[in-house]
């Protein structure tokens, strides 16, 4: 599927989207936020399948979008977090060096990998994190 406007999507006329789909955007976005908050992360898991399901957005639209989203959602619940004493940011900053290394290499990748692909090694690590989860304790 292509997406209109010269390879960037935009909701259908953003000014004159319907109240449903703008209904749809908060809901989708309050889910998000909400899953983000409670876990410290993964808002951008309910975010892609609502973007995909509700919205038809392309599949690397929607992951390029819950980047977009997310960030800022992640910046409010490390702030949370930190304010609420259970973060310590030099416990997280080794985690942080590589993590920002992985997305320079993840955001060089995503143009030349194909969305099937995408799909599947996005549901991969989805199975095993819920796996690990429900059988290892995590």
């Amino acid at each position: 599927m292509q997406p209109p406007s010269g390879g960037r999507y935009i909701p259908s006329g953003k000014a004159g989207c319907s109240m449903t789909e703008k209904g749809k955007y908060r809901i989708a976005g309050a889910l998000a936020g909400t899953v983000n908050g409670l876990f410290g992360g993964g808002g951008g898991v309910p975010l892609v399948f609502l973007l995909r399901t509700w919205a038809n957005v392309p599949d690397k639209t929607a992951l390029a979008t819950c980047v977009a989203v997310i960030f800022p959602m992640c910046a409010v619940s490390a702030a949370l977090w930190y304010w609420r004493a259970e973060l310590s940011l030099t416990a997280a900053l080794p985690y942080l060096l590589g993590g920002f290394a992985g997305g320079l290499v993840g955001g060089k990748l995503f143009k030349k990998v194909p969305n099937l692909w995408l799909r599947r090694i996005f549901a991969l690590f989805l199975l095993y994190g819920g796996w690990r989860y429900l059988f290892t304790g995590g």
